[in-house]
């Protein structure tokens, strides 16, 4: 039984998270790993990392800058610290990573949910631009209700501000959403808030963010619905 179908409480929307969850944020790395070398999955992890400080100390402090110039700073910072990786790869790295190859099993889970009469959506970090470039090169555009980026609210995950946009833009209540992320930070975050949450922790880490869990951690999206 997945998850969805063994909640007591039928939600109405199911929201996404983009990066890491629907889309492999190290699928442009790897595109490109024999022209980078050995380093090139540890490049890939310290681009993550970077990007994601970069969003959480801007909230933090009270600025915005968009998640592509975050994205294109946190680059920039790979290469520094990797000199051995050519810089001349920045343009296609930057391609690469707007058309993220999606896991496998997002687009049949996105339609299982719809056939069961659930809406569906994205909230994501991602600038407009890039998350529509993302959804439209793996083809989800039709499996989805909603492709909501935090640009609305100049404010990332994991302000309050952010998951208020699922409850506005479907006038529902924080109760009735389930937020599936591969990101724990975010799971707390949306638990804070009120909503139900699952985890996708692909990687089998550890537990953290005591009292703010998720109702159920799953190996893929196939565990979701």
């Amino acid at each position: 039984m997945t998850v969805i179908a063994s909640l007591s409480l039928r939600p109405r929307v199911v929201a996404f998270d983009a990066y890491g969850t629907l889309f492999d944020v190290h699928s442009a790395v790897r595109r490109l790993a024999s022209r980078m070398g050995p380093e090139a999955a540890a490049f890939s992890a310290l681009w993550r990392a970077k990007q994601l400080e970069y969003s959480w100390v801007l909230t933090l402090a009270g600025h915005y800058r968009d998640f592509w110039l975050l994205t294109q700073d946190a680059l920039d910072h790979a290469f520094a610290v990797f000199p051995s990786v050519d810089p001349a790869l920045r343009p296609d790295l930057l391609a690469a990573y707007r058309t993220l190859s999606a896991y496998p099993e997002a687009a049949g889970t996105l339609s299982r949910l719809r056939a069961s009469g659930l809406q569906t959506c994205i909230l994501s970090n991602g600038e407009t631009g890039m998350l529509a470039d993302a959804v439209g090169s793996a083809g989800l555009g039709p499996l989805l209700d909603a492709a909501l980026s935090i640009d609305a609210v100049r404010v990332f995950k994991t302000a309050p501000a952010a998951y208020q946009m699922v409850c506005d833009t479907f006038r529902v209540a924080p109760a009735e959403i389930v937020l599936v992320s591969s990101n724990r930070w975010d799971v707390a975050g949306a638990s804070a808030f009120g909503f139900t949450t699952v985890w996708v922790n692909r990687a089998g880490n550890p537990r953290e963010y005591a009292g703010f869990d998720p109702v159920a951690t799953v190996a893929d999206l196939d565990g979701v619905g």
